[in-house]
């Protein structure tokens, strides 16, 4: 792995509403808050049905020496992550890894272009900040459905004015990514965190602009997709083997504890470091990753287990094989 996870226990010290629908927890870690890059992010262990799991949440804001701050949206189409969230209360004791960042901000390019829809405000509220007080150029363009439902909508406003832009919905003011690229310096670099319908027509639209990919950077939601989360099953080539993955249980969980061993990295569908073949599908998959192209989520041929989910049965094949039992 890029990260060596290091895990440690902390006190939820207070907990707030931000937003109707989204709640802040400010977390305590027993040994300080070490330094952490704009952009970062932690993974919380959670109980989820009575079983551990663990859930990726966004650093949001300004580095505090001591404490961390979490934003969770309630979603009631998740994998069970928000809801053990949303049970917490103020001095439970949780625990929780390092923070690391998978954000590359490039210091030296004076021209910045951030989005966020939704929760996706969490990474781009710490990045603005960060970016602000080098005095780098850059708008923040916020998009929502209203904006009551805009968390830190006020926090960003005394420090951004001008440079955010608030796309609300029910406003009418829905974002034109087209028209915001190619209105971009040429060596403008653009940011960006929101659903997953959102993030692929940010990649079109930046392509069409004939901008550099590399110019293009995502944070993503572990469980945004294209379809409602529900239980899907898995068969394995060659093994007899079928795996059932429930609402609260990503693929790459379910073919771990099943035996069948399958390498990860980011487990956030950005690296395909744990891409696995894709034999037949009956049924649809539903590409959670930022890591392939539309074409090749087209194309079926290969899915990140980590995040990627289906409706219906989907065969794979992991290349790993368990070894026969020995004979006596």
């Amino acid at each position: 792995m890029r990260f060596a996870e290091q895990w440690s226990w902390c006190t939820v010290e207070d907990i707030r509403d931000v937003a109707p629908m989204i709640r802040e927890f400010r977390l305590r870690p027993d040994g300080g808050v070490a330094p952490y890059p704009a952009g970062s992010h932690l993974n919380v262990a959670v109980l989820i049905d009575g079983q551990p799991a663990r859930r990726s949440y966004s650093l949001v804001g300004d580095r505090d020496p001591h404490s961390y701050r979490i934003a969770v949206r309630l979603a009631p189409d998740s994998r069970g992550g928000s809801r053990a969230m949303w049970s917490l209360k103020p001095g439970a004791r949780i625990e929780i890894s390092n923070s690391t960042s998978l954000l590359e901000i490039d210091w030296n390019r004076q021209n910045y272009c951030l989005i966020a829809g939704g929760i996706g405000i969490t990474p781009i509220s710490g990045i603005a900040s960060a970016l602000q007080r080098r005095n780098i150029d850059l708008t923040l363009h916020y998009a929502v459905k209203s904006r009551s439902d805009a968390a830190y909508l006020d926090e960003l406003s005394s420090v951004l004015a001008d440079r955010m832009v608030v796309h609300a919905s029910d406003e009418g003011a829905r974002i034109d990514l087209d028209a915001t690229f190619r209105a971009l310096p040429s060596d403008a670099i653009a940011i960006m965190c929101g659903p997953m319908r959102m993030l692929e027509a940010a990649r079109r639209a930046w392509n069409e602009a004939g901008r550099s990919p590399a110019d293009l950077r995502y944070e993503t939601f572990g469980s945004s997709g294209l379809l409602p989360t529900a239980e899907f099953r898995v068969r394995l080539k060659d093994t007899g083997a079928e795996l059932v993955v429930s609402p609260n249980s990503s693929m790459l969980d379910v073919l771990n504890d099943a035996g069948f061993e399958v390498i990860s990295d980011c487990q956030r569908g950005e690296c395909g470091v744990c891409a696995v073949d894709v034999i037949a599908v009956d049924g649809e998959i539903d590409h959670r990753d930022v890591f392939f192209s539309d074409q090749q989520k087209r194309d079926n041929r290969k899915i990140c287990p980590c995040v990627s989910r289906a409706v219906g049965v989907v065969t794979i094949d992991t290349l790993y094989r368990p070894e026969p039992p020995l004979r006596g």
